[in-house]
């Protein structure tokens, strides 16, 4: 598919023309998650299942602090 140009309004919009909409399937109200890699913005559906996915098995992390496990864990890497 070539690329498409897109304007950006004055609310800081854009429009996804319809062909890229329909080939990926996008419909509205649909979620995009948006990044920035190496100057270049990247717009990716977010599936429905990673929405309804989100925050399963939170109880596992109750009374964990997440960020001192994560550092343990990582640590852990550099002096095996």
């Amino acid at each position: 598919m070539p690329i498409k140009s897109v304007k950006i309004t004055a609310k800081y919009q854009i429009t996804i023309p319809k062909p890229i909409r329909e080939k990926l399937n996008i419909k509205v109200s649909d979620s995009l998650l948006v990044d920035v890699q190496d100057e270049m913005l990247i717009l990716i559906p977010q599936g429905k299942k990673s929405a309804y996915l989100q925050g399963l098995h939170s109880e596992i992390w109750k009374g964990v602090d997440v960020q001192k496990y994560l550092d343990e864990e990582r640590e852990s890497w550099t002096n095996s």
